[in-house]
C-alpha cells in the first residue's frame, strides 16, 4: 500500500464508532460489510445491530427500509467509502423518501480495506458529501478532525434527517473483532430484539 494523506488523518475509526454508539439506547444500527462490522462489534455487540457480512453496496438501502418501517426509532447506518461508492444510487431514494429518523455515516479512509487497502476514488477527486447533496439530501457534511466530530455528533445521533456525514478517518489495519457469522441467526436475533419473541418461530 502506498502512503497517502489518509495515513495521517487524526480521527481513528474505532474511537469514532465508540462515540457514535455510546449510550445508544434503542437506536438501530446497520453496519456495512468489512471494517464497519468489526468496529461496531469492537464497540460492543448488540442484538439491535445488523452487521452485513456481504451485500456490498446495500447498507443504505437496508437502513432506509428499516427507517421507513420503524419511524419511531433512530436508525444509524455506518458504512465505508468503498461500500458507499458501490451503492450511490441509494442516496437518491433516501432523499426522495426522506425519513427523519435516518442517519448515514461513511467512515472514509480512502481505501478498500478488505482487499488490500487499495485507494478508492475518495483519495482523489470524489466527494461523497457533495454527491449526497446532489442526490437531494439537505444535511450533508464532511468531518475531518476532532472538533468537527464533536460539533457534528449531536446531529448524527438525533437531528431530524436524513443526515449524511462523511468522517475522514486514518487508513490503518486493525485486529478483527468478529460478530457471529451465521446470517440466519443474525436476522432472527435482530428481528427478535426489534419485534419481540413471537415473530421468530
Amino acid at each position: 500500500m502506498s502512503e497517502g494523506r489518509a495515513d495521517s488523518y487524526p480521527l481513528r475509526r474505532r474511537e469514532v464508532v465508540v462515540k457514535l454508539l455510546e449510550d445508544r439506547g434503542d437506536m438501530l444500527l446497520v453496519a456495512g460489510l468489512g471494517a464497519c462490522v468489526w468496529d461496531s462489534t469492537a464497540a460492543g455487540d448488540s442484538d439491535l445491530t445488523f452487521p452485513l457480512w456481504g451485500a456490498m453496496g446495500a447498507a443504505c438501502s437496508i437502513g432506509l427500509g428499516l427507517a421507513l418501517a420503524q419511524p419511531e426509532r433512530r436508525v444509524l447506518v455506518i458504512t465505508g467509502d468503498g461500500e458507499m461508492l458501490m451503492g450511490l444510487g441509494s442516496l437518491a431514494t433516501v432523499a426522495v423518501q426522506a425519513p427523519g429518523n435516518l442517519a448515514i455515516v461513511v467512515l472514509d479512509n480512502e481505501r478498500y480495506g478488505e482487499t488490500g487497502m487499495q485507494e478508492t476514488h475518495t483519495a482523489r477527486s470524489t466527494d461523497l458529501a457533495a454527491m449526497a447533496a446532489g442526490a437531494g439530501l439537505e444535511l450533508c457534511s464532511t468531518i475531518r478532525d476532532q472538533s468537527e466530530f464533536d460539533a457534528g455528533l449531536g446531529s448524527i445521533r438525533s437531528a431530524p434527517g436524513p443526515v449524511f456525514s462523511v468522517i475522514k478517518i486514518r487508513a490503518e489495519n486493525l485486529p478483527l473483532v468478529l460478530p457471529p457469522k451465521d446470517g440466519a441467526y443474525l436476522k432472527d436475533r435482530f428481528r427478535r430484539a426489534l419485534l419481540g419473541e413471537a415473530v421468530v418461530g
